[in-house]
């Protein structure tokens, strides 16, 4: 396929120096990285994901224990904790891994992207669209990249400007808050229901989420403390912490994804007849890293190395440590960035963005 269109339309400086057949080669060298972890998938990778929901699952069965004695100040702030880390592990490192196809490979229904649904109100089948498909397929490209911003907020120059966005520093917090409800509405595309022709069943996606959301307010908020007995106002503050607590968790970690600075975006016009090479360096130019201890990329669902799950969504995120290396190294002989920083450095920059793109 001829890299013609996006040769002639406007490129970001930092690939502006590539030629072709640099393209076609770092499209090459990504195959092979692909290729190699690939073929060594085994035991170590599906032992890593079954030992993570073990953790999991011990988390939550301990927190939900901990507070059917909520009335007991010790009980309620270490239940509550357990339940978050619980909460956190179960959508980030299990659910978003699981649910992009990492472990289908092990042929075990438990761990099977068409069979897993998550512990918050979005579906599985609404997410998947808009996170697997349109996100990873149309990344940091205006227009038609609907997580850049999520509909919501304004955070690239190119992004047509609305007053609304004057409050946008503001009620960004509220998002982070409600983050697990924000993406649930979102992925539904409410707005395509009145284009015409449109494919998009929005209507059977609401039926879906309110059917989801209704089990997992009556689990959260009514059967669980239920079983507190007096305390049961107690046990339900403590589910609402640890769902405020993980939505914000969540929040801050995928904002880092791919609007600190340096991270590029990219027009439809540039990315018209993309080849593969051309794929592999938007994604590597357009998202950016997290620095950490292996716990924080746990945590963050390893989405800290949002550059390799960007170039390869479907390899078990455990992967990511050895896979990093290499992608490096693959920068530094095309000359390319590599995008990673500690978390105050780039929620600084994000934080700074959210600011000035809230003007016009």
């Amino acid at each position: 396929m001829s890299a013609a269109p996006i040769r002639a339309a406007r490129q970001p400086p930092v690939i502006a120096h590539l030629t072709d057949s640099d393209f076609d080669a770092i499209g090459r060298e990504f195959d092979a990285i692909r290729a190699d972890v690939v073929a060594r998938l085994g035991r170590r990778d599906a032992d890593y994901i079954r030992n993570v929901i073990r953790v999991q699952r011990w988390l939550e069965v301990a927190g939900r224990g901990s507070l059917l004695l909520a009335g007991r100040r010790p009980m309620l702030v270490a239940g509550t904790a357990m339940l978050t880390l619980s909460k956190i592990l179960e959508n980030m490192e299990i659910g978003h891994n699981v649910m992009h196809g990492q472990y289908d490979w092990m042929n075990d229904p438990t761990v099977c992207s068409r069979g897993w649904e998550w512990d918050c109100v979005s579906t599985a089948a609404s997410w998947k669209h808009a996170h697997n498909f349109q996100h990873h397929t149309f990344t940091n490209v205006i227009g038609k990249d609907r997580d850049l911003g999520y509909s919501a907020m304004r955070v690239d120059a190119e992004q047509p400007w609305h007053p609304i966005y004057l409050l946008q520093p503001l009620y960004g917090i509220g998002i982070a808050l409600v983050f697990e409800w924000g993406i649930a509405i979102y992925d539904m595309e409410l707005d395509a229901a009145r284009r015409p022709n449109n494919p998009h069943d929005s209507g059977a996606e609401v039926v879906a989420f309110v059917r989801k959301a209704g089990r997992q307010v009556l689990k959260d908020f009514v059967l669980w403390p239920a079983l507190s007995g007096r305390a049961a106002k107690h046990a339900a503050a403590a589910n609402l912490i640890a769902n405020l607590a993980r939505n914000a968790w969540l929040h801050t970690i995928v904002f880092m994804g791919h609007i600190p600075d340096g991270a590029q975006t990219f027009s439809e016009e540039q990315t018209a007849e993309e080849t593969r090479g051309q794929w592999y360096v938007r994604q590597l130019v357009g998202s950016c890293n997290l620095d950490g201890t292996r716990l924080f990329h746990i945590l963050s669902g390893s989405l800290s190395y949002q550059i390799e799950h960007h170039l390869f969504p479907d390899i078990p995120s455990c992967r990511y440590p050895e896979i990093a290396p290499r992608v490096h190294a693959v920068c530094r002989r095309y000359g390319l960035p590599y995008n990673s920083g500690r978390l105050g450095r780039q929620y600084r920059s994000v934080a700074r963005k959210i600011l000035r793109y809230s003007l016009p």
